[in-house]
């Protein structure tokens, strides 16, 4: 056993809440999140939206307290309180430092167990959530990387917006939201994870004491694999300067046994200051002042995506430029040295991102959550390192291919359209 798993610890109680810590003894602070897993993926057409909208609303008032006495609890605290909604799953946090663990995860467990959505409250945050999906949209970055999704995993859940749309937000009312959080906030669907200065015993003996007397339930929900569309699509808008552009294709699920050759493949593609696109379209060609590429990868599909803004007149020349980069992946093996480069650009991501007590909690969940087992650090750095050219090759082979590329491009598009024989690769 290596001493990092020495540290991990999991208890499961007996309605089926998974509670997972890891002792941290250098550090003073705590981090605990309540792990939701349903997410905007889980949500029905009509409802889309509502697991952001419950996120916001705990913290609008529980049974025991307002929203200005749980902001007030936290800040006596000196504590970091937070939420958010992912497409799978929803998390409530809070990072103390270790003398305030009891009082700050009764803060916590209150939130998740006790609110009371007030009629006048959900009137309210409607108007603050309205504001949010304004604020998104003002930012061209985030819209075409929504509306690409929305095309690219057309007709499921997955490709609809985490905050739902004006129209499903106007739908929201006190039955419909709490019976969604009585269907979803249930032992079963839900762990608890806890990094830093504790105690495991102690902090399973707190978790007991308040969620000991939530009852598991069958939530009914079926799931499917969404299915990748190659979808060409335009939006004008045309306040804006510049055309902004995202296409992707389709990538292995989180899981998968090859995420590790398709993470490195993404670094070289447009991962970083030295990746091929942003040398080559930023530096060299001086195209673009944003271009970078990005992997998403959900339990059973991911995609890769490259966004770049640009100029009208160079979008067409900055798309076949990254095609161009496509094609090069498939053709040719990444040299040593450059597959190299990528692997401790990786490593240093993975290993800066878990030098904090909220990345370790988060990175305990999220291993659970994905893979039900943990994996120690050192694992995940060999495999990393054991990564092949070849395997990056192969990737880049089954999803560098013109009938699985999707575009879309926002902007002042002035008749700029793109069919899909421009799009070879």
């Amino acid at each position: 056993m290596t001493e990092e798993l020495a540290t991990i610890r999991k208890d499961v109680l007996p309605n089926g809440l998974v509670v997972i810590t890891e002792q941290m003894p250098q550090v003073k602070t705590v981090a605990m999140g309540v792990w939701v897993k349903s997410g905007s993926r889980v949500e029905p057409a009509e409802v889309n939206g509502i697991s952001h909208f419950i996120e916001h609303m705990v913290f609008k008032g529980t049974e025991h307290r307002s929203a200005e006495e749980i902001a007030r609890a936290a800040d006596r605290l000196g504590g970091h309180l937070d939420a958010f909604t992912a497409k799978e799953y929803v998390c409530f946090n809070m990072k103390v430092l270790d003398e305030h663990l009891a009082q700050g995860f009764d803060i916590l467990a209150d939130l998740v167990l006790a609110p009371v959505f007030r009629e006048s409250d959900i009137e309210k945050e409607r108007g603050v959530i309205l504001e949010e999906m304004k604020m998104d949209e003002d930012n061209p970055d985030y819209l075409v990387h929504e509306i690409f999704l929305q095309n690219f995993w057309r007709n499921h859940p997955i490709g609809r917006p985490i905050l739902g749309t004006r129209e499903t937000l106007g739908g929201f009312h006190h039955d419909l939201v709490e019976g969604f959080f009585r269907r979803w906030y249930v032992p079963n669907q839900m762990l608890i994870t806890a990094a830093g200065q504790l105690e495991h015993e102690r902090f399973v003996e707190m978790v007991e004491r308040k969620f000991s007397h939530l009852r598991p339930q069958a939530d009914g929900y079926r799931d499917w694999t969404p299915t990748p569309e190659a979808a060409i699509t335009t939006r004008r808008k045309q306040e804006l300067k510049q055309v902004h552009l995202c296409l992707g294709v389709p990538s292995y699920p989180l899981p998968h046994e090859q995420r590790y050759a398709v993470a490195l493949l993404n670094t070289i593609l447009g991962g970083g200051m030295s990746s091929r696109l942003f040398q080559k379209i930023r530096e060299r060609e001086g195209l673009a002042y944003a271009i970078f590429s990005d992997l998403q990868a959900y339990r059973d599909t991911g995609c890769i995506t490259v966004y770049a803004g640009t100029a009208r007149e160079t979008a067409e020349q900055t798309l076949g430029l990254t095609l161009e980069e496509f094609r090069r992946l498939k053709r040719e093996p990444v040299s040593a040295e450059e597959l190299r480069r990528a692997q401790e650009n990786l490593k240093a991501s993975l290993m800066f991102s878990l030098e904090s007590t909220t990345s370790r909690m988060s990175y305990l969940a999220r291993q659970e959550i994905y893979f039900a087992r943990f994996f120690p650090a050192e694992e995940v750095l060999a495999a990393i390192d054991a990564v092949r050219p070849e395997e990056m090759q192969a990737a880049a082979q089954e999803f560098f291919q013109p009938t699985l590329v999707a575009v879309t491009l926002l902007g002042q598009l002035d008749g700029l359209e793109f069919t899909r024989d421009a799009l070879a690769c």
